[in-house]
């Protein structure tokens, strides 16, 4: 053992003792509070759940489950449904064509949901729809609280830890096991308290009404508008240097959806992104080759060679007039850092925009990109409206789908920002 130096007593005289930082205990779990309710998977037990819910009062909490990672599609493979008075509820959806009976017995009453638009979409394919509903999520944004995750609102509301360990799981999974069971059941636990403790927050802030009407838009979701190129988000993309390559891009890529979809996996599994851009930078010259590359030694896109390959020759078959653009931007205005070269003023006005948007955003506090879409500033700064006033700024942004609440507040400044010449 190694024995430490002496120290003189003129070195000590008067430090000060270290004391270790504390260590904040760890948050007691949430638990369930009753017993884990048998998943609903038949007409007998749908009709006995759609009465208790009917029965129960007040707000309904509800949570749904897919398989992102492992499915194409976004159904829903789980929905948890919990309502005072009522309980809570496992419902498996795919074991019915259409879940419209619950959608009577919910009443019109409002739903409480967390990161609304990850679950309406698939809602909605089994006949669900809302007639009001709150998101703490978003509500959680509006307050501009660090964290907006489930888990974080949880323990910040209600000082309790909320496990999140099978949120990528292969939910069609069937049986479901019990541990993924009980996981999902406490995801709507405590959804009713938590939204009535944020509901008392947005109030003291003054911003309800606000909230009320991002609550109001998202019944209207649809979706998240489709790319008109969405095979440009091939991972690693820029590695595709040419006109050429980036069209053996395209079309593996949509060989790859078109297999992924009829077979009902993730794009990923049938191929992945770095394999498509290999095919695509260093195209084989027959099958034979294409089965020696390094990227077909796994059986999963082994077993599809030949539909890669004929992917392969028809991006080598196009014509120059059918090759698509090497501008990787297709949706609205180039990225932000080309503006200074390609349009210099476009870049001052997104300057000062940005600007204006940052300082309103800390005087309310709230995020900026929640106090307006950045894409929309983006949008205006780009190409405002011909004559920059703060009823045609207002309404650019109102036609693009900002709330009136939005723009009550930044329409002014950013149409002064937008006509600001002095520099």
């Amino acid at each position: 053992m190694t024995t430490p130096p002496e120290t003189g007593p003129d070195e000590t005289a008067g430090a000060a003792e270290e004391t270790p930082e504390p260590v904040a205990p760890e948050a007691p779990r949430l638990q369930l509070r009753d017993p884990l309710p048998p998943v609903v998977d038949t007409p007998q037990a749908l009709q006995d759940t759609c009465e208790r819910i009917a029965a129960g009062t007040g707000p309904i909490a509800l949570d749904a489950e897919r398989a992102s990672g492992y499915r194409y599609s976004q159904r829903a493979y789980l929905i948890q449904i919990r309502r005072e008075g009522s309980g809570t509820h496992l419902v498996d959806p795919t074991a019915f064509d259409s879940l419209v009976p619950l959608d009577t017995a919910f009443d019109g009453n409002e739903w409480i949901l967390h990161a609304a638009t990850q679950d309406l979409m698939c809602l909605a394919e089994v006949g669900l729809y809302p007639e009001a509903l709150f998101d703490t999520e978003l509500a959680g944004r509006l307050l501009n609280l660090p964290r907006v995750g489930l888990a974080a609102l949880v323990e910040h509301y209600l000082g309790l830890s909320l496990a999140k360990e099978f949120s990528a799981a292969d939910w069609s999974t069937r049986p479901l096991p019990e541990p993924w069971l009980v996981y999902a059941a406490l995801d709507v636990e405590v959804l009713i308290e938590l939204r009535d403790l944020i509901d008392a927050d947005l109030r003291a802030a003054g911003k309800r009404e606000w909230a009320a009407e991002e609550f109001e838009a998202l019944l209207l979701f649809q979706g998240p508008p489709e790319r008109k190129e969405p095979w440009r988000r091939v991972s690693g993309i820029h590695k595709a240097r040419g006109r050429r390559a980036l069209a053996l891009v395209r079309e593996i890529w949509e060989a790859r959806d078109r297999i992924a979809e009829a077979r009902d996996t993730t794009p990923g599994r049938v191929l992945p992104d770095s394999s498509i851009l290999e095919l695509a930078t260093s195209p084989p010259q027959d099958v034979t080759a294409l089965k020696n590359m390094r990227i077909m030694r796994n059986r999963g896109p082994r077993r599809f060679a030949s539909e890669w390959f004929d992917a392969v020759e028809r991006g080598l078959a196009l014509a120059e007039i059918k090759l698509p653009t090497t501008n990787q931007r297709v949706d609205g205005p180039p990225p932000p850092r080309a503006w200074a070269d390609k349009n210099p003023v476009a870049a001052d006005r997104l300057g000062r925009s940005r600007e204006v948007v940052t300082a309103i955003a800390e005087e309310h506090d709230l995020p900026t990109e929640n106090l307006i879409s950045p894409q929309l500033v983006r949008n205006l700064a780009w190409e405002p409206p011909a004559e920059i006033t703060t009823e045609a700024v207002g309404a650019v942004l109102r036609e693009q789908g900002a709330r009136g609440w939005q723009v009550g507040l930044v329409a002014a400044p950013l149409a002064e920002a937008l006509a600001d010449t002095s520099s």
